[in-house]
């Protein structure tokens, strides 16, 4: 994959996904308006590019940053928007415990967990959008590492490692009753077995922990389409 592929950023069509919860036996629905998301995660090269910072266990210009928390990923779409030009789409409060997305913004953001899972799906019905060792790096195939993005077969609509290598940090709250700040991680990481690399599958953390197999990649609206 050249540099140039590494920033990309792939339009997703406006369509609809069905989530759902183990633990609750819930499921609910979601209508998504068109949409961005970054064909990979960010790499650590573009995340010190954007904010001078390397965290992680593991260097590598061209590896998913990791070890970045949910507040870290927030403002690195921030920044990453000033740098580029854009309308930041988070406000964050002065005291640093709280945030709001605006949604008329047409700077980066995290993806929501419906559009995450819709991107993830591309329109496959089956709980991965192709064979495991294919399009993902998990435990069965990792070496138990890191890898860098790019490296499997992508989905329909051109988007890697949407399962494998690591997590993606969403920016909804995991379940606000039980677990309060938590916030939703998505598709699995190279530590995994592959019953966790799955488009349905949810996972949380709290928005500060830092975690060796958690990423992030960016999303942004598209003008005038609002977002679900």
């Amino acid at each position: 994959m050249d540099a140039a592929a590494l920033h990309e950023m792939v339009t997703i069509p406006r369509g609809r996904v069905t989530l759902a919860d183990r633990r609750t036996q819930r499921s609910w629905s979601v209508d998504l308006a068109p949409y961005r998301l970054g064909a990979c995660h960010v790499t650590q090269a573009q995340y010190a590019r954007i904010t001078g910072d390397r965290p992680g266990a593991t260097p590598g210009d061209r590896l998913p940053v990791e070890g970045v928390s949910w507040w870290d990923a927030v403002r690195y779409c921030n920044a990453l928007s000033e740098h580029d030009g854009y309308r930041a789409a988070y406000r964050l409060h002065p005291d640093g415990e709280g945030v709001e997305w605006d949604r008329a913004a047409d700077g980066y953001r995290l993806p929501t967990e419906a559009e995450w899972e819709y991107a993830c799906r591309a329109g496959t019905a089956g709980p991965r959008y192709g064979p495991l060792d294919d399009i993902a790096w998990y435990r069965g195939n990792s070496q138990e590492r890191l890898h860098e993005v790019g490296g499997r077969q992508p989905n329909p609509w051109g988007l890697h490692d949407m399962l494998g290598n690591v997590w993606d940090w969403c920016w909804d709250l995991y379940d606000a009753e039980v677990y309060r700040s938590y916030r939703v991680l998505r598709g699995g990481g190279w530590f995994d077995e592959h019953w966790s690399c799955r488009a349905s599958v949810r996972r949380r953390s709290h928005p500060t922990f830092r975690v060796d197999d958690v990423g992030f990649r960016v999303a942004r609206s598209l003008p005038d389409a609002p977002t679900g």
